[in-house]
């Protein structure tokens, strides 16, 4: 840590604590794009008159522009942004976490954003915003993008924008068939948006996620579903969210004696039908149509993005067992659970 930041944080650690929170007010309007106070408010964990003073404060400094339908970033709030972004991750000591993280495990990369998205919507949305940046900086002239379902790789559609593709021809994929109890996070959904959002293109995989082995081998003979998997398995970016593994089971409904059976040789993580324990050996794999872990070895870039402390250990199973994975990004919640468990 620089040495002014040190010593102000003896001396007036106050100021530093008003510092982060008008800090994490401009970068949610700047992830928002346009947002009120209310919505503010909830994301943040403030009240209505606390977001309603600090944007005041912000708007007479120029950094905030008020109008009818919200609060937006000016240019000189974007400025500031960025050139706080290091300084706050090293105030809260992120930056020697990733690097542990990056060592412990062997990645070319870790993100983590400030904060707990169990406690914070906003976090999440730090994240959907994290993974947008990343992939964009991965992306060739064509690219194909597997994404899997779920509410983060959602977050991560809603923060795409127009420019996201600059020219580039991209196809948005989904990495697998659908769970079916919610259509808005599952996989061919997020793939959509994505493309909607980017002007590119997306293939859409009519196949449910869960399937008999007799019923997989007759899908898998239709052409459309046969031209779809076969995109899937070509995709240069995969990015995919880590599960808990009970958790995901009962989303798919599955049998009671199945759960059992899940419990008994104490199941942690979920990724693409594979059920891993805490030192990551799969311990159960579904018989499903979409992309395989090792299918992962293929792609260009891997991404994985979960957070909040309620995932620390099995974002921890899944990077003990995965064949391959290029980026994590999380929170600053599952961060410390990783490396308390470690």
């Amino acid at each position: 840590m620089k040495p002014i930041l040190s010593i102000q944080q003896q001396l007036v650690p106050d100021l530093l604590d008003v510092m982060q929170k008008r800090y994490r007010l401009l970068q949610a309007v700047r992830i928002a794009g346009t947002a009120g106070r209310r919505t503010l408010a909830q994301s943040l964990d403030m009240t209505e008159r606390v977001v309603r003073s600090e944007a005041e404060f912000l708007k007479e400094r120029g950094l905030l522009d008020f109008s009818a339908a919200g609060m937006r970033m000016t240019e000189t709030g974007m400025d500031v942004v960025r050139e706080l972004e290091d300084m706050m991750l090293e105030l809260k000591g992120i930056d020697s976490m990733a690097e542990k993280l990056r060592n412990r495990y062997n990645l070319s990369n870790v993100v983590i954003l400030p904060g707990n998205c169990d406690e914070s919507a906003f976090v999440k949305k730090a994240i959907g915003d994290a993974c947008a940046s990343r992939i964009k900086s991965h992306l060739s002239e064509q690219t194909i993008i597997a994404v899997t379902g779920g509410s983060t790789m959602a977050e991560v559609a809603r923060t795409m924008k127009p420019d996201f593709a600059e020219g580039k021809q991209v196809l948005f994929v989904p990495a697998r068939g659908g769970i079916g109890d919610d259509v808005r996070n599952e996989a061919n959904t997020v793939a959509a948006l994505m493309a909607q959002n980017t002007n590119g293109s997306h293939r859409v995989l009519y196949a449910p996620e869960r399937i008999s082995p007799d019923v997989r081998e007759s899908l898998l003979q239709e052409p459309a579903i046969k031209e779809a998997v076969s995109m899937i398995q070509s995709a240069d970016i995969v990015l995919h969210g880590v599960g808990d593994a009970l958790a995901m089971a009962k989303r798919r409904k599955t049998p009671d004696a199945e759960l059992a059976i899940l419990e008994e040789k104490e199941a942690v993580a979920e990724a693409f039908g594979y059920y891993f324990n805490k030192d990551g050996d799969v311990i159960q794999k579904l018989s499903t149509i979409g992309l395989k872990l090792d299918d992962l070895q293929r792609a260009t870039v891997v991404i994985a993005a979960a957070g909040g402390a309620s995932k620390g250990s099995a974002i921890r199973s899944y990077l003990n067992g995965s064949p391959k994975l290029d980026i994590l990004v999380t929170d600053e919640a599952a961060a410390r659970v990783l490396l308390e468990q470690s």
